[in-house]
């Protein structure tokens, strides 16, 4: 049976140190998808984690440290899984203490996934999550708005802001497709590592990147959509609300170019 790694601090986690966690939240994390003992993307990782760190607990680990870290509980499992990273305070949460404590590290290792297939269909809700460019633990309005979504025929919810602006998804970043041109939806958002990769290769390989509003009206003009997490560059969307969106395998078959083009590195 192919054993994965469940880390604290470097080490193997003990049921001691891991009860307390049940009911944390108060805590930030990354996730990766690990391949031949390698991740893409890792300075985005470490820098995730670093400034994350700093505006929740005000101090981060050291680059050297967490890397350490990482590379002890890759090394402890299998060649190819998924991998998160979470970032937490020994004191809690619910209290002023630990502000000059040292943030702690849980490093888990679990099956390596790709993700849905898809395409999927995603309800259209109005939410914004709190601190939006944090990946924090806790936000169980994802969880919920996704299973309202999924009792409504859909398989996912993607978030429209106070201004009518699409967002994000509940786990995703969002992505659309002019014909021509990468167009990145401009409201508060989570700039998923996944999300950055792509856009720095496809800048080297040339191709238009846009930002701009986007809002439900605007999607009729659009020629494709796509959600992407750690677990993939790219899953079509056929639908988001009452809308349909055209296929465009070309914008697809880019997104996986761009994002194969990134560098496996070990930590």
């Amino acid at each position: 049976m192919t054993s994965f790694a469940t880390h604290i601090d470097g080490r193997p986690a003990t049921a001691e140190e891991l009860a307390p966690l049940a009911f944390a939240g108060f805590a930030h994390f990354t996730a990766a998808q690990v391949r031949d003992g390698r991740v893409r993307g890792l300075d985005l990782h470490l820098r995730r984690l670093r400034l994350a760190s700093e505006e929740l607990f005000g101090r981060a680990l050291p680059d050297d440290r967490v890397r350490a870290l990482l590379r002890a509980a890759i090394e402890d499992g299998p060649q190819d899984h998924s991998l998160t990273a979470t970032v937490y305070s020994r004191a809690g949460e619910f209290t002023a203490a630990g502000t000059d404590t040292e943030p702690a590290v849980l490093v888990r290792t679990g099956p390596a996934s790709s993700g849905p297939e898809g395409p999927l269909s995603l309800a259209a809700v109005e939410h914004e999550r709190d601190l939006p460019a944090v990946k924090h633990v806790g936000e169980v309005a994802k969880t919920r708005l996704l299973r309202q979504a999924v009792a409504r025929g859909f398989d996912d919810a993607a978030f429209v802001d106070r201004r009518g602006r699409l967002s994000e998804a509940t786990i995703w970043n969002l992505a659309f497709w002019d014909g021509s041109a990468v167009v990145w939806p401009v409201a508060d958002v989570l700039a998923g590592t996944t999300m950055s990769i792509v856009r720095r290769q496809l800048d080297r390989l040339g191709v238009p990147q846009h930002e701009r509003e986007v809002t439900p009206a605007d999607l009729p003009t659009l020629s494709g959509a796509v959600v992407m997490n750690s677990w993939t560059p790219g899953i079509p969307v056929h639908r988001i609300g009452s809308t349909p969106l055209p296929e465009a395998p070309p914008f697809l078959d880019l997104l996986h170019k761009a994002y194969e083009a990134e560098p496996l590195v070990r930590p």
